[in-house]
């Protein structure tokens, strides 16, 4: 049975857990490909996990499937000791909103909008009020460090900023949770290290953060690293 409003806090040991998780593409057919194979995993609240493994090894597939954007072909992610992969589309659309935030290889960001809208953007299906969607957006924004770049758009924007942009739109919700796809292989070492330093300060403020990463520099913050080969846990 779903459990939407329900889902607030972490009875279970595990914030997230996985049982036996495996994903398929293209099953049944001559160009199958088998992307995860039994998968299991515990990750407490707070701590923050980095994925590593060659490039196809399954590190964006897994936090995809964690993070409900995908299903696997069977077994199961408990999320708050809930099982989610009985959960709705329309569930998991809720789930996503209020508990995740994301932050992608590509930034993801909507070129006509300006950073501010990009931002303020999750807290429309919420029915923020614009004064009140402003009001965070900007607060956020100055955090990051991009007080001067309120209103300009993606395309006037370099990287490093696109993914500080990128990065302060997943946690305007105030998120629990933070799954982040190779967030430093757009952007300059400079950025990337500015982006190391915001995350170890969110990992101190108990979000639980998951990274699929091939940058070393994060192990020095991470709680747990998952290597992964061919699908499988090395």
């Amino acid at each position: 049975m779903e459990s939407i409003n329900g889902i607030a806090g972490c009875s279970d040991e595990a914030m997230i857990r996985t049982e036996n998780l495996c994903k398929l593409y293209n099953p049944h057919s001559k160009h199958e490909v088998r992307a995860l194979t039994d998968i299991n995993l515990h990750i407490r609240k707070g701590s923050f996990a980095v994925f590593s493994g060659p490039s196809g090894s399954g590190k964006t597939t897994l936090l995809n499937i964690i993070g409900t954007l995908d299903r696997p072909v069977s077994g199961k992610v408990f999320l708050y000791g809930e099982d989610v992969t009985v959960f709705s589309d329309i569930a998991l659309s809720v789930l996503r909103r209020d508990k995740i935030g994301f932050i992608f290889q590509d930034f993801n960001l909507i070129p006509r909008l300006s950073s501010i809208e990009n931002v303020g953007n999750p807290l429309l299906p919420l029915g923020v009020r614009a004064g009140e969607r402003f009001r965070r957006s900007r607060a956020i924004l100055e955090r990051m460090g991009l007080d001067d770049r309120l209103n300009h758009r993606p395309e006037e924007l370099s990287g490093g900023q696109q993914q500080r942009v990128a990065i302060a739109r997943a946690l305007v919700n105030n998120p629990d949770i933070i799954i982040a796809d190779e967030p430093t292989s757009s952007i300059d070492e400079d950025a990337g290290t500015q982006l190391i330093e915001t995350m170890k300060n969110l990992k101190s403020n108990g979000t639980t953060i998951l990274v699929a990463t091939h940058d070393t520099r994060f192990n020095d913050i991470a709680d747990e690293i998952f290597i992964i080969k061919g699908g499988r846990f090395a």
